[in-house]
């Protein structure tokens, strides 16, 4: 017992002091007004959370989105076309892409682009 007695008091002790120095700095935290304001989120968190969101962005978002997805899908065409056969990946690629410039075509013709109201 006497030789864990050291042990013992260090494992007390170095909570103790971690607990202290804890509530010393957060004491100073708390006073400084620059630890309250919005970091990097540009949002004041004592506001309202949910705020109008423009559907436009989300629209935009959204093209940009599907236009990925198709660079995706038509990207490996060029390195298969050794392999298969060369008419058959061409009416593919063409055909994703006519479909994909109809979609944008009718975007464009409801005013889903237009950033003028």
């Amino acid at each position: 017992m006497l030789i864990l007695t050291p042990f013992i008091i260090i494992a007390v002790l170095i909570p103790l002091v971690i607990y202290l120095l804890n509530f010393v700095i957060r004491e100073k935290s708390l006073k400084e007004q620059e630890k309250i304001t919005p970091f990097e989120c540009g949002f004041s968190p004592f506001k309202k959370a949910r705020r109008a969101f423009s559907i436009r962005f989300f629209i935009t978002t959204l093209i940009f989105l599907i236009f990925d997805v198709e660079v995706a899908i038509l990207l490996p065409v060029g390195i298969i076309i050794k392999i298969s056969n060369f008419l058959y990946l061409i009416i593919t690629a063409l055909l994703v892409t006519i479909i994909l410039l109809l979609g944008l075509l009718h975007e464009w013709k409801i005013g889903a682009l237009k950033w003028i109201i």
